[in-house]
């Protein structure tokens, strides 16, 4: 693709007009690579099968090949004026995509029936023009995606031994390279943990080719160095550090980050994160050096043997066959989306065509009963539900009976009870459900055993017995009832936690 064609930006703040016509380079940036293409092989059948293709036609065809080529440079440049590319890649690309348009022009004006005879050996320079263009496309379209996706894309995944033939080197390696994590404990902490996060949805817009707000993320010592804006993580104080305080904002806001319709952090990543920053970004420790608090448990939980993606932290969630993602509802009202904002809670799409809503709290901490009130205003948007280490209790469950599409719910770390979850019963899609850190015992148990669509129950560290946990298998043997690391690995975190604490104290 011709992709991002220009000169460096004249000025460091753009109108808004040039970054909005900017955006439309993509779109018109495949049309003179269509019509080339076309060209040429209209004129490579002509000439080998003697196939009586109109000349008019091949003309018109390089017309506008070359219109749409010099409408690709002007958006282009218009991108451009945004920043965060590498200014190398950048100038080669835009020099190989001024050329497409200079030699569609030539190939255009001596094809044409008035123009081309008054050209001296006009007919001389109509193919070597033609060919010339058309490598440059392949050219600029190279590096067009080194600018998007960085400068291996293309050949990042060549196997051998086209590789030792073509003389890439190795691969490096990448998040799916990275072995599980056999140890949560001695799993170093930045290059474990923190590094695959980065590298799977923050990396692909700030690395060596593509810094954007003059920001890289791919090495310790460019997080350091932060962005044009100054900092980016403020050691020990995760609140205060705009690498989480831009993940933080709703999906809609400009500066959210990653950008709209990119892959999103997911909770366990974001707990990972907060949990790193305020830990003071250390860039050499363990898991063991640092101080594993109970709400961090379940995120290093996630990136054990057991985790199904094989290290990498992911939010568990119900099965994407549910009819509830599927349904179509009504959309939400935008007063009562905002009432919910108003409490810290945030509120994001399942997709863009449909009106399914996540509401998570993991930047609501304080989130209360009396707050939860709101919830019922969108009961049938609701469909996944954060509430995990807020103030919550039994009465806010009776708001969430009222969600009558809620699939999956997170009340770990909260006050709720047996008694609540009474409440659940009326929630006929209910898939997925975390009582991890509550006070719910056996006889709490004994209210899920008629919600025949539950699928997955978090138990870890409740008063809930091996007895009652066989009880309601007994009852539901399909039921996966996840009871948390095992005594083994609570062992080892609660050695590594005496560990830290013994070391505090020495200091």
């Amino acid at each position: 693709m011709l992709s991002l064609i220009l000169l460096q930006a004249p000025s460091p703040q753009p109108s808004e007009w040039a970054l909005f016509l900017g955006r439309f380079h993509p779109l018109i940036v495949h049309l003179p690579i269509g019509f080339l293409l076309i060209a040429g092989l209209l004129e490579l059948d002509r000439v080998t099968r003697r196939q009586s293709v109109s000349s008019h036609t091949i003309t018109l065809i390089l017309f506008w090949s070359a219109v749409s080529a010099t409408m690709a440079c002007i958006f282009g440049y218009l991108l451009s004026l945004g920043g965060g590319y590498d200014e190398q890649t950048l100038s080669l690309h835009m020099w190989e995509g001024i050329g497409v348009a200079v030699f569609a022009w030539i190939a255009w004006a001596v094809k044409h029936e008035r123009i081309g005879p008054r050209i001296r050996l006009g007919q001389l320079f109509y193919f070597p023009a033609l060919g010339v263009g058309i490598l440059l496309l392949l050219a600029a379209g190279h590096e067009g995606g080194s600018l998007t996706h960085g400068s291996d894309f293309l050949t990042q995944y060549t196997p051998e031994p086209f590789r030792s033939l073509a003389g890439i080197p190795p691969r490096e390696q990448t998040v799916e390279d990275i072995p599980v994590i056999t140890d949560v404990n001695q799993a170093m902490v930045y290059q474990q943990i923190v590094h695959p996060i980065l590298k799977t949805r923050c990396i692909q817009c700030h690395n060596p080719e593509k810094s954007k707000g003059d920001l890289r993320l791919d090495s310790p010592e460019m997080i350091r160095k932060g962005s044009e804006d100054g900092p980016i993580v403020v050691a020990g104080k995760a609140d205060q550090s705009r690498l989480m305080k831009v993940c933080l904002l709703p999906e809609e806001d400009d500066d959210h980050m990653p950008p709209k319709g990119k892959p999103q952090l997911n909770e366990n990543q974001l707990a990972l994160l907060t949990w790193w920053i305020n830990q003071g970004a250390p860039f050499d420790k363990r898991v063991a050096e640092l101080k594993v608090t109970d709400d961090i448990k379940p995120a290093l939980a996630s990136l054990g043997p057991g985790s199904a993606t094989g290290g990498q932290a992911v939010a568990s969630g119900p099965a994407p066959e549910s009819p509830v993602l599927t349904m179509k509802l009504p959309a939400a009202d935008p007063k009562a989306v905002d009432e919910l904002r108003k409490t810290g809670l945030l509120i994001l799409p399942l997709s863009k065509e449909q009106n399914q809503l996540e509401v998570s709290a993991v930047n609501a901490r304080t989130f209360s009963d009396a707050q939860a009130t709101a919830l019922p205003k969108l009961s049938q948007q609701i469909v996944w539900l954060k509430l995990g280490d807020t103030e919550i209790s039994d009465a806010t469950l009776a708001q969430v009976a009222q969600l009558k599409n809620l699939q999956k719910l997170h009340l770990e770390q909260t006050k709720v009870t047996d008694a609540g979850l009474k409440n659940l019963k009326s929630l006929p899609y209910l898939e997925y459900l975390n009582l991890y850190g509550t006070a719910v015992t056996d006889a709490g148990l004994k209210e899920l055993a008629g919600m025949k669509n539950l699928k997955t129950v978090y138990l870890w560290q409740t008063k809930v017995t091996d007895a009652g946990v066989a009880e309601l298998k007994r009852t539901m043997p399909n039921l996966e009832v996840n009871m948390g690391l095992g005594e083994s690995s609570i062992a080892q975190f609660a050695k590594a936690d005496s560990a830290a604490n013994g070391s505090d104290k020495a200091k």
